[in-house]
């Protein structure tokens, strides 16, 4: 059911409308000033605006430009009793779809509607399609076939249309963000995906990109600004490493999802925001709380549905099909006529340990594809310690010398090493070095016991 507001001054006039537009199957809204139409589209998700040219508090121009300037814009119809050919030009070189005369008849107005709907389903149609288009253009798709990746893919679809807050939770290189894309693309939200890096943005100046300001509400603020909430307006924002958020901030983003509203640095006026919160983060933000530098209401108020990515290395199955993808994608940027990766080269790639994750994998593979000069990406296009150099970061490859060994001797030390790595990696977190094993709490509590780590 397409949505329409109606702005006029005259009560017999908007309850005509309303009434009419009701009857032809419509949802209506109408507003009697200027004021208090745009704080309507602000907040709402609208179809089509017909208004009247002159109203209280500005004019139907005025409102025919805040609706243009939405994130996910709908058709303007104006009207009016006073029209002259000049205004009616000024209305459709800002942007107005059709100009009504008063009186109008009953026809007129409802061809007229149903047309501006039209133009507005397939605006944004269009719109939709070139956004499919860039993601998949920019690479904009996580892959996997792994049993552990289609279970992620699995709770994506299912969360997607829901509109809940989702924490994407991994560690840096799984592909956080293309999750949040994801989700921004199979939930049907009609406004823009924006993105922001919580750790990228001095402190100073977080408030004012998030929540907007008002001129002169600081040094520097020459005009109003509109923060991040109000740019996804009908959209998702994503909130990429989240738990670099200032503590005093936490309280308003809280305030934000809780109430729906936002107010600009130095403003007063609140403003209706609807958006969709995706967050993201490497950290273990449970222990966050427990040390006191996140509040424990935002991290349950974020974590409604928690995705976790997993890692490449406990996702091996992954790497030839990502593999794969990456030499089809670089090989035609490049220009460069490859048919395949050598049998070698795989080999290589699959021993890898992958402390960078699937961009690190995306990384050597177009690094390989630029160095490459024959027909099929050869290990020679690797980096040394991948082409079987006994590097740290790769898999060990089975030796028994001659007059054999201790099967089970080898398996500890290599399991000891394995469990000193991952304490050493999170500094001594039990919980978080057990993820990185694949192991339950409580399995290696009792491996620890048994190789006698403390």
């Amino acid at each position: 059911m397409a949505n329409i507001l109606v702005v006029d001054d005259e009560q017999s006039m908007r309850e005509f409308l309303s009434i009419f537009l009701r009857k032809e199957g419509y949802g209506v809204a109408s507003r009697a000033d200027a004021a208090s139409a745009l704080e309507a589209m602000a907040g709402g998700d609208l179809d089509l605006v017909i208004t009247d040219l002159r109203i209280p508090g500005g004019s139907g121009l005025d409102v025919l430009r805040a609706a243009r300037s939405l994130p996910d814009p709908p058709e303007v119809v104006v009207i009016t009793a006073f029209g002259t050919a000049e205004t009616a030009v000024e209305a459709m070189k800002q942007g107005a779809y059709d100009y009504v005369t008063k009186p109008f008849k009953v026809d007129e107005i409802k061809l007229t509607v149903r047309k501006a709907l039209e133009k507005t389903a397939l605006s944004r149609e269009n719109r939709e399609l070139r956004r499919r288009l860039e993601i998949a253009g920019a690479g904009g798709e996580i892959l996997g076939r792994s049993p552990r990746m289609q279970e992620v893919f699995r709770l994506l679809e299912r969360v997607a249309p829901t509109g809940v807050t989702v924490l994407v939770w991994g560690e840096s290189g799984t592909g956080k963000e293309l999750v949040a894309r994801r989700l921004h693309t199979l939930s049907g939200r009609k406004g823009p995906f924006v993105a922001v890096n919580c750790s990228a943005i001095p402190e100073g100046l977080m408030e004012s990109e998030l929540f907007g300001h008002v001129k002169g509400s600081f040094t520097g603020a020459a005009s109003d600004k509109p923060g991040l909430f109000e740019e996804a307006q009908s959209g998702t924002l994503f909130l990429d490493e989240v738990g670099e958020l200032p503590l005093h901030l936490q309280p308003k983003l809280l305030r934000a999802l809780q109430e729906g509203k936002v107010k600009r640095v130095g403003g007063n006026r609140e403003i209706a925001v609807d958006v969709r919160i995706v967050s993201a983060t490497n950290k273990d933000l449970g222990a966050e709380v427990r040390e006191g530098r996140f509040r424990e209401d935002l991290y349950y108020r974020l974590n409604v549905v928690a995705l976790e990515i997993p890692p490449l290395r406990i996702r091996c199955e992954d790497i030839p099909f990502l593999a794969h993808h990456f030499l089809k994608k670089y090989a035609q940027a490049f220009g460069r006529p490859l048919e395949g990766i050598a049998p070698d080269t795989l080999e290589a790639l699959e021993g890898h340990d992958y402390p960078g994750n699937v961009r690190e994998l995306e990384n050597l593979i177009e690094r390989a594809v630029a160095l490459e000069t024959g027909g099929q990406l050869s290990a020679d296009s690797l980096p040394a310690n991948l082409r079987g150099g006994g590097a740290a970061g790769s898999r060990h490859h089975a030796s028994i010398p001659p007059g054999g060994l201790d099967l089970e001797g080898v398996l500890r030390s290599l399991e000891r090493d394995y469990v000193d790595e991952a304490l050493r990696r999170t500094g001594g977190n039990k919980t978080e070095a057990a993820r990185l094993l694949g192991l339950s709490f409580r399995v290696l509590r009792y491996r620890l016991e048994k190789l006698g780590i403390g």
